[in-house]
């Protein structure tokens, strides 16, 4: 049984509201990063209370409307699926501030936290501010949207991105890692992976391994699952015939994403 692979949970919160993943310092080997995700049906609400933690709201689908009890946003969202392959819009709230969201279609909305002191401005995230990639060549090709890079030096600590793999190629390749807090080499930076994958029925494969294999794990990875990365390489193979998206929520001591590839598999970047 894996320890870093969450399978979908259906959990009622309230009317019209369901949790699919909650990942928390309580049950998880995580001390930086958090993730929730929740399915919100038109017209309910959902509220939460933040302590000394940063939340990135991404509307994952659906049109939401996104209030911290001084400022609202109303139209937040812009797909109904994330294999439209455009960005969406998101809401930043900073930590010892609440915030209600209210679902003006059905939506998907994905909750990403880490820890935060300082407190920043409320900030809608438009989708035309995502800078968008398109990374590698070959086999090794992905479209990548930047929620929260680490150049928008708006938020404390969180690190926000969704990337789109198709048939048939590799992300988070060739294998990388980030746990090590030494900078300018490397940063020390925990990870998420929420997956979904077009058509529904199929499956991704994800390696989280380290340099003496204390970790190493090779999961099939469905429809809507979530893979947990303390530490350690976390490559993402795509079988032929479907399409990967994931998001991914990135957190650690200093927010920096620098990382270090394996060495026995750099060489495919100077083919």
């Amino acid at each position: 049984m894996s320890t870093l692979l969450r399978k979908l949970q259906q959990q009622p919160l309230s009317t019209g509201v369901t949790l699919l993943h909650e990942v928390n310092q309580d049950n998880s080997p995580l001390h930086y990063v958090g993730f929730k995700m929740i399915d919100i049906e038109p017209g309910a609400t959902y509220s939460e209370s933040l302590g000394e933690i940063e939340c990135c709201i991404v509307a994952v689908t659906g049109k939401i409307t996104v209030s911290d009890h001084e400022q609202t946003f109303t139209g937040v969202g812009t797909r109904t699926s994330v294999f439209e392959k455009k960005p969406t819009d998101s809401v930043y709230i900073s930590n010892d501030r609440s915030f209600t969201i209210t679902a003006e279609t059905m939506a998907r909305v994905a909750l990403c936290y880490s820890p935060s002191l300082v407190q920043r401005a409320t900030r809608l995230i438009l989708a035309s501010e995502n800078s968008v990639e398109h990374r590698g060549k070959y086999n090794n090709q992905r479209l990548v949207h930047n929620i929260l890079p680490d150049s928008d030096d708006s938020v404390n600590s969180l690190l926000v991105v969704e990337v789109i793999t198709e048939s048939a190629n590799w992300s988070s390749y060739p294998p990388h890692k980030h746990d090590v807090d030494q900078l300018p080499a490397e940063s020390l930076l925990e990870e998420t992976y929420y997956h979904e994958i077009d058509p529904a029925q199929g499956f991704v494969f994800q390696r989280v391994y380290t340099d003496d294999r204390s970790l190493d794990e090779t999961m099939a990875v469905e429809h809507r699952n979530v893979v947990i990365v303390p530490a350690g390489y976390h490559p993402v193979g795509v079988p032929d015939g479907y399409t990967s998206y994931y998001l991914n929520v990135m957190a650690g001591p200093k927010r920096i994403w620098k990382f270090h590839n394996d060495p026995d598999h750099e060489w495919i970047l100077q083919r």
